[in-house]
This record gives C-alpha cells, sequence and structure tokens, in this order.
C-alpha cells in the first residue's frame, strides 16, 4: 500500500502500511479470515500468569475467561473485555494475551468474553452474550459490583455501547464506565469519514459494509445494534472515546461522544492523529504507546478513583 497517499500518517506507521497489500481481503471468506489470524496467535503463555488465577466459565451460550490476580483480600472492581473483529472474527484465545496483561496492570477482575459471531449467528446473539457475561461477572464473589466497567474495541466498541444501554434500559448491573476504542457504532455509515475512506489501511468503507451485512443477517439495526441510532442517551456512564485520524469510524465515534456530552454524560474523548484502524499492531510506535498507557490511566482512575 502506497504510504504516501496518507500525507498526516504517523511515521512510526509507515513501514507497516507499505508491507499492506492494496487489496486487503475484507470479510467475504470469514472461515479464510479467522484461519489466517490464528496463525497470527503467539504460543507463550502471558507473562503475568503466574500472578493470576485464570478460569474459563460456561455462561449461556457463550464462554468467558475470567483473570484474577491471585493472593489479592477484598472484593475487586470488575472489568468486561469485549475483543474486536467486525462482529465476525477473533476470541478470547487471541485476546489472551493483552487480557491478561490488562488484569494484571490494573488489578482487577476481568472478564472477556468468547461471544457467539456472526454469520452463523446474527444479532442480537452477540450483544446477549455480552450482557450475560455482565451479569455473571456482577455476580462473581471477589467482585465490587458498584465497581464494573465495560471495555470494547472496534466491534467491542458496539457492543461495550450496547451493553451500557441494556443496562441502563433492563436495570441491570450499575456499570460504572464505559471504555471504547475505536468504536463500530452506526451501520448508516453515512459519517463524512465512512464515505471519504474507501482505501485506508486495515479497515475501509467496503470491509465496513460487508461487517453490518453479516452482523444483521437482514435484520433492522436497532439502537442497540448501532448505538448511534439511540435517540435517548442520557443516564449512561462516563465514557472515555478513542478515534484514529484515518479510520472511516472516526466520526461516528466522535458524533457519539459529543452526543453523550450534550446527553449530560461525562466524557473523555482522544483523537489520535495520524493513526488507522489497527494501529495497535506496532506497539513501539510512540503513538501506540501513548494509546496504551492513557488507556490504562483512564480505568484505572474510573475504577479505583485518583490514585
Amino acid at each position: 500500500m502506497d504510504a504516501d497517499r496518507f500525507p498526516t500518517l504517523d511515521p512510526d506507521l509507515v513501514d507497516l502500511v507499505r508491507m499492506l497489500p492494496d487489496d486487503l481481503a475484507g470479510l467475504d471468506d470469514v472461515p479464510a479470515s479467522r484461519a489466517m489470524i490464528k496463525t497470527l496467535i503467539p504460543v507463550t503463555e502471558p507473562e503475568a500468569a503466574d500472578r493470576l488465577e485464570i478460569t474459563d466459565v460456561a455462561v449461556g451460550d457463550a464462554s468467558v475467561r475470567v483473570y484474577r490476580p491471585r493472593d489479592v483480600a477484598g472484593d475487586l472492581p470488575g472489568l468486561l473485555y469485549i475483543h474486536g473483529g467486525g462482529f465476525c472474527l477473533g476470541d478470547v484465545e487471541t485476546e489472551h494475551l493483552a487480557a491478561a496483561w490488562l488484569a494484571d496492570e490494573l488489578g482487577v477482575v476481568l472478564a472477556s468474553v468468547d461471544y457467539r459471531l456472526a454469520p452463523e449467528h446474527t444479532y442480537p446473539a452477540g450483544l446477549d452474550d455480552c450482557y450475560a457475561a455482565l451479569e455473571h461477572l456482577a455476580k462473581t464473589d471477589g467482585v465490587d459490583d458498584t465497581r464494573i466497567a465495560v471495555h470494547g474495541q472496534s466491534a467491542g466498541g458496539a457492543l461495550a455501547a450496547g451493553v451500557a444501554l441494556l443496562a441502563r434500559d433492563r436495570g441491570g448491573p450499575a456499570v460504572c464506565f464505559q471504555s471504547l476504542g475505536i468504536p463500530v457504532l452506526d451501520d448508516r455509515l453515512d459519517s463524512p469519514s465512512m464515505r471519504a475512506f474507501v482505501d485506508t489501511p486495515l479497515w475501509s468503507r467496503p470491509q465496513a459494509e460487508k461487517s453490518w451485512e453479516l452482523y444483521l443477517g437482514g435484520r433492522e439495526a436497532d439502537g442497540y445494534a448501532a448505538p448511534a441510532r439511540t435517540d435517548d442517551l442520557a443516564g449512561l456512564p462516563p465514557a472515555y472515546v478513542v478515534t484514529c485520524e484515518l479510520d472511516p469510524l472516526r466520526d461516528e465515534g466522535l458524533i457519539y461522544a459529543m452526543r453523550l456530552l450534550q446527553a449530560g454524560v461525562s466524557v473523555e474523548l482522544h483523537q489520535f492523529p495520524g493513526t488507522f484502524h489497527g494501529a495497535s499492531l506496532v506497539p513501539g510506535a510512540a503513538v501506540v504507546k501513548r494509546m496504551t498507557d492513557e488507556l490504562v490511566t483512564v480505568l484505572r482512575r474510573a475504577l479505583f478513583g485518583r490514585r
């Protein structure tokens, strides 16, 4: 891919973009995409494994991997962790290293959801699984149910926002914070960035179109599938929203954050310049390190207060 087409691209990300093919595969062959991802998963155990109790539990039609710091007395905050992947890809294994690291770094009970994927399981299956995982986390021994946050990246951001909406509307567990990283939020695909970015690195409008098609399976989206469609955002938990400059999802994240603010919800919004959807694949880049450090700082303050 010609990195020169993106003049604002962060210099630390240029080499990765140049390695990408111009015709990066989308979601036309989901099984092949899943198989490709599995070849990229490190086989090593997390560095923090000896400091964590890690268990897999069945929750309804899904599975949840729970990470808890060892030898810590008292109730800990809980974090519901929802992976991305266009609603079709990813699982707890692809997120194992990241989830273990975050649980250890924060010192919380983290529940990573292995939710059902499209196209085999269309909406609302995945969201139902994530909400069931939230309820399970809130009832887990050793979890302080007044300090539970949700965090999701990309399609996981859509599911995290949907879980926060469901918890509000169903009177469910009291989510104290929602972290929405480069979130998918609007199936209408009509924002300026979504219209403009048809060939951006790793995620572009054609992929977004296919992702929504597979997730909805012909069903019309409601405000829980596509949170941007929700008219009333009042009463939702405080939010942290991250967007990337060269991401077709950029503007729907910005708009959602502004609408939350207008509804009286406290929001921290960070639009990272020179980045694209999936920039985290370059963990050594200074801007990616800032993203990671800020996420930890924000979640720590949300779950533990100022410390």
